[in-house]
C-alpha cells in the first residue's frame, strides 16, 4: 500500500487514497457529493408514479444519484485539498481567540484535522448536532496532542469544519453557510 502522504513530483501532497493508493483521492468532497446526489436520486425516483414504482424508482434513484454525487463531490473537492487545509491553519491559528499566546501549531493540528475530515462523515448534519460524537471521538483521534482536552480542541475543529463546509457548494446543513 502506498503511503497517503507521499509526496508527487512537484513536492506537493498527492493525497493517495487509502484503500488503492492512486492520487488525487478527496474524501471529503466524495462523502459530500454521495449524500448530496443520494438524495437527490431518491427525491427524483420518488416522483416517478404508484406506489411501488416509486419506491423501487426511490431505490434506484439513490443508486444512481449517489454514484453521480460521489463524483461530482470529488470534483468540487479540489479545493479542499488536506495540504492546502494544513497549510492554511498553520499559517493562521494564532489569531483564533482561543488559541493561548506562544501555543505551537502542533498542539492543535489534530483538533484541525479533525474539523475537516469529520466533515464528510457527518455532512449534511450540522456541527453542533454532531459535537457530542465528535467530543466522545476525540480521545482516540488526538494522537500526540494528549495534554488538548475536548473543551479545548471543540473550537479549532468547528473552525476547520465550517472552512471546509463553507467550500462546498451548496448549504447541506441549512445553516446559512
Amino acid at each position: 500500500m502506498t503511503d497517503r502522504t507521499s509526496k508527487s513530483d512537484t513536492g506537493r501532497d498527492a493525497n493517495r487514497d487509502p484503500l488503492s493508493g492512486a492520487p488525487g483521492a478527496h474524501p471529503v468532497g466524495t462523502g459530500v457529493g454521495t449524500a448530496a446526489g443520494t438524495l437527490a436520486g431518491a427525491a427524483i425516483g420518488a416522483m416517478a408514479g404508484p406506489a411501488g414504482a416509486a419506491a423501487g424508482a426511490a431505490i434506484g434513484g439513490a443508486v444512481v444519484g449517489g454514484v453521480a454525487g460521489g463524483l461530482a463531490g470529488k470534483s468540487a473537492a479540489e479545493s479542499i485539498d488536506p495540504t492546502i487545509e494544513e497549510t492554511y491553519w498553520s499559517k493562521s491559528y494564532t489569531s483564533a481567540p482561543y488559541i493561548p499566546k506562544d501555543t505551537r501549531y502542533d498542539v492543535y493540528r489534530p483538533a484541525y484535522r479533525y474539523g475537516w475530515e469529520s466533515y464528510s462523515k457527518y455532512q449534511p448534519k450540522k456541527f453542533e448536532d454532531v459535537e457530542p460524537e465528535l467530543a466522545r471521538g476525540w480521545d482516540n483521534y488526538r494522537g500526540t496532542s494528549s495534554n488538548l482536552t475536548w473543551d479545548k480542541a471543540k473550537a479549532a475543529t468547528r473552525d476547520a469544519w465550517h472552512r471546509v463546509e463553507k467550500k462546498i457548494p451548496g448549504d447541506f446543513d441549512k445553516d446559512g453557510r
